[in-house]
Order: C-alpha cells, then sequence, then structure tokens
C-alpha cells in the first residue's frame, strides 16, 4: 500500500468566475466583463499546494462521469497528486461552483453540489488512508459526505492523524455538529469568521483556547492581512502577514493551510509552520485563481523566505 504525507477529503468543484459590473440583485441586470474556469475545491487547492512543495499526497472524492470529472482528476494527476482514492460516478455530474467577482472585490457563490453530496463509505478504500500522515479534511454541503468522513474517522487505523479546515458550510451548523472531528483534530485551521462561527468569540486567542478545550491538539486561526494565531496551548504566536500586492484572495486559506501543514511534517516548530503557512498564502493572493502561482519547492525565491521563516 502506497504510503503519503497528506490525504485530502473534500469536494471536487469546476471554478467558473464571472467578473462582472456589479453584483446585481432581484430583478436588476448586469453584465458580465470576463471569465475563467479552473479546478477547485478547499482540500484539492491544499493537496496541489503541499505536492508543489515535494509532499507525497493522495485524494479522496467523487466525480461524475463527465468532462469536468476527467478534466478535475487530470489537473491532479498533473501536479502529482495519487487520484486512486477518487470514485467516478455515472449516476451523478461533477460539482461546480459558479461565482460572480465586482469591482470591488465583493463576491457571490453558488455551489452545484453534484457527485460531491453522494459519497458513502461504500465509495471509500479505508486502506487508502491506513498509510498517511495526515488525513486533511474539508467541507461538504450535503449530510451523506459528512456522515461518511465521521465514518471514516470512527474506523481510522494506523497513526495518522487530523487536519481540518472547516469552511463557513460546516463552522455555521456550529461546535455541537462538528464535534466527531473536532475532538480528533490534531490540527485546526479555521478563519477568523469560521471560528466565531463555531465558538462564539469574538477574540481570536479566546476561541482557539475552547476548540483546545474541545479536543484539538493545535489551533492555527487565519486572520487574513494580519497573518494568523497558532497554539497548542502551551504557546502561542501572532504572526503577520507577508506583505505583497493582493490581487485576488481565492484559495488564501487553503494556501495557509499547505504551508502550515508542510512546516509540521518537516517537524518545525508552531511559530516557523505559521511563517511558512503565510508564506505560501502570500505567494497565492500575487495571482488570479486559487492554485496559478501556488509556489514550488524548487523555485529559488520560495527557498530564500523559507529560509527566514526559519531565522526565529
Amino acid at each position: 500500500m502506497k504510503c503519503f504525507d497528506v490525504v485530502g477529503f473534500g469536494a471536487l468543484n469546476m471554478d467558473r468566475l464571472f467578473k462582472v459590473d456589479r453584483i446585481a440583485s432581484a430583478e436588476e441586470e448586469s453584465f458580465i466583463k470576463a471569465r475563467s474556469e479552473t479546478s477547485g475545491g478547499s482540500a484539492a487547492n491544499t493537496i496541489v499546494g503541499l505536492a508543489r512543495l515535494g509532499c507525497k499526497v493522495g485524494f479522496i472524492g467523487k466525480v461524475g462521469n463527465d468532462p469536468d470529472g476527467k478534466m478535475l482528476i487530470e489537473d491532479l494527476r498533473k501536479e502529482n497528486v495519487d487520484t486512486n482514492g477518487i470514485t467516478i460516478s455515472d449516476m451523478d455530474r461533477s460539482g461546480s461552483v459558479m461565482g460572480f467577482v465586482d469591482k470591488h472585490g465583493a463576491r457571490a457563490l453558488y455551489i452545484d453540489s453534484g457527485s460531491n453530496d453522494t459519497i458513502e463509505s461504500a465509495d471509500i478504500r479505508f486502506d487508502y488512508v491506513s498509510h498517511t500522515k495526515y488525513l486533511h479534511l474539508t467541507s461538504f454541503v450535503g449530510e451523506k459526505s459528512f456522515s461518511t468522513q465521521r465514518n471514516l474517522l470512527s474506523n481510522l487505523t494506523g497513526n495518522a492523524r487530523v487536519s481540518f479546515d472547516p469552511g463557513c458550510l460546516y463552522a455555521s451548523k456550529g461546535l455541537d455538529y462538528l464535534e466527531p472531528i473536532v475532538r480528533r483534530a490534531y490540527v485546526l485551521m479555521p478563519n477568523i469568521f469560521e471560528l466565531k462561527l463555531m465558538t462564539g468569540e469574538s477574540d481570536y486567542a479566546k476561541g482557539a483556547n475552547y476548540l483546545l478545550r474541545k479536543g484539538a491538539k493545535i489551533v492555527a486561526v487565519k486572520l487574513g492581512e494580519k497573518g494568523c494565531y497558532v497554539t497548542n496551548g502551551s504557546e502561542n504566536h501572532l504572526i503577520d502577514a507577508v506583505k505583497v500586492k493582493v490581487v485576488d484572495t481565492t484559495g488564501a486559506g487553503d494556501a495557509f493551510c499547505a504551508g502550515f501543514l508542510y512546516g509540521l511534517l518537516r517537524g518545525n516548530s508552531l511559530l516557523q509552520s505559521g511563517k511558512i503557512g503565510n508564506l505560501i498564502a502570500s505567494r497565492c493572493i500575487m495571482e488570479m485563481g486559487a492554485r496559478t502561482s501556488l509556489p514550488h519547492l524548487k523555485d529559488l525565491d520560495i527557498r530564500q523566505m523559507l529560509y527566514h521563516a526559519f531565522k526565529d
């Protein structure tokens, strides 16, 4: 059985993004200025980021037997992601997201879950994650796939640690709903908005401590332009963001997760791992798209910036 550094388990979507003059309300009209189409999905973006950093990665998910599904799988394979954990369904269409972005960066997103919401335990090869260091989970829209994630955790063997990026969809359901995953999470990585939804706390330090008491071993709170806050209860660090020219923040949180997990895999400290997370996120937002500018470790400037991240 193949050994992995990280296996991702989340939605696979084709992202169809439209730049519009403005986001129309009911009964109003607007017009499209530009459009793009790329493979996406939160866990998939993180896994691609880890693959570009040289990690051995795989993915669990489900797509339809359609052109979108073929592209979603092929794009992962091009990034050296093992796709043997992905099920292809003849009965479902692949998932997609339609997004509308105005000139100020405001967004309206519409999710068509498709095959993502039909994942059941019969689709999962439990031995696929028996030899991974981390299992990275992100959100689904439907209850069936969430139940499948919980079932996988209850049957998880070996020494795999659980990494959890809840996203707004899961966080809005509340901490009681997410408790089966939170109590198993070695590292939990919400953004500040998701943290408040889960804990009711506006203060990131108090919210993070609350999640630690619920069972998480490490909490890394993504603070956007303010950087991140990381803690394991015995130490905590507020780490400034890397200052760059922001073009598009799509996928920044996914990129942070890739960088933070990469640091943990290397055996780096919480402080160093947080700095790497901020670094990878900063590279992501310098171009349009969630994956476009995710860095490769072989890039000389990335090596130099990682060196500076380790100095402290």
